[in-house]
């Protein structure tokens, strides 16, 4: 087993595979506990944004995490916004959409921070409110997928480009959900699990870019609000909840894409639903989430900060 980095205790959970082992430690947890949260890489730093904390209230700081220790950043504009997305592009956060405070009012807006500068400005609303939406960044372009408004879950596709700063629409998800996970692997958009009203679901898409289409993959057993990285060759979905369980999920899967089955992977150490995962100096990290089921718009937050080895080099 190897030894834990500087910071990080170790946790009696692995998994050998081959000659290689998957293990989860824990790392320090953050400032504030997050649910409904945004956490994105930037440059040599990891930042959480948004959310709301413990007490199921609106979080307003920015938190930074270099590897050791988390620090303040930020005070983000507003009152506060749960379940909307972020990406990076260069030195920039853009974070998009989501609900304000602890509602389930959309907003349409999309806040920037620039890490280099460290203020705020505006980037092109999206097309239309929506909140627990995913987003990923492929060929330099941001793709938002998916969400809801008050009324309805929605399929929406939209692709932004910084270089115009304006959205651009393209085919929308074959169903409407909110909350699935987004992730670029192999050089293609993923869509994974989601759910619409009180149903999960355990849908797989990738998105063909050339035809403008989303072919399915393999279902996963039904979630909403779980991580997803590409890692190892494979996709790693990690956490969510389950609506007719009543219940957050520790259950980690990863693709085996020889046989095109999603395999189990030693579980999160700490159940919990907004499982937001990233990869991060070597390393996949699983940052806050609640670690109860339903209110989703004010759900309390967790600190927690899990730190998994997939047993290969990242």
């Amino acid at each position: 087993m190897r030894r834990a980095a500087l910071g990080v205790a170790l946790l009696s959970v692995s998994l050998l595979t081959g000659a290689a082992e998957m293990e989860w430690s824990k790392a320090t947890p953050m400032l504030q506990g997050r649910a409904a949260h945004a956490v994105v890489v930037a440059g040599k730093f990891l930042y959480v944004l948004a959310g709301t904390g413990n007490d199921g209230r609106p979080v307003l700081e920015v938190e930074r995490y270099d590897g050791q220790a988390w620090t303040r950043e930020a005070t983000l504009p507003g009152h506060g916004i749960n379940a909307p997305a972020a990406a990076v592009l260069g030195q920039r956060i853009y974070l998009i959409g989501g609900f304000d405070t602890t509602t389930n009012v959309p907003t349409a807006q999309v806040l920037v921070y620039d890490t280099s500068t460290h203020q705020w400005s505006n980037a092109a609303p999206l097309p239309r409110p929506r909140g627990g939406l995913a987003v990923a960044v492929l060929d330099g372009h941001i793709h938002a997928i998916g969400g809801g408004n008050s009324e309805s879950t929605l399929a929406d596709h939209s692709a932004y480009d910084p270089a115009t700063n304006q959205w651009a629409a393209l085919a929308p998800l074959p169903r409407s959900m909110g909350s699935p996970a987004a992730v670029i692997h192999r050089g293609a958009l993923y869509s994974v699990g989601g759910r619409s009203g009180l149903e999960d679901f355990g849908d797989v898409w990738r998105y063909d870019r050339v035809n403008d289409r989303w072919q399915a993959g393999p279902p996963i057993p039904a979630r909403g609000t779980a991580g997803a990285v590409s890692a190892c060759g494979s996709i790693f979905v990690f956490g969510g909840e389950s609506q007719p369980q009543s219940k957050v999920l520790a259950d980690v899967f990863r693709l085996d894409e020889a046989t095109d089955t999603w395999l189990a992977a030693p579980p999160l150490p700490t159940a919990r639903s907004f499982a937001r995962a990233v990869v991060y100096q070597g390393a996949i990290f699983v940052v806050g989430g609640s670690p109860e089921p339903g209110n989703s718009h004010s759900s309390a937050g967790s600190t927690a900060v899990e730190r998994f080895d997939p047993g290969c080099r990242l």
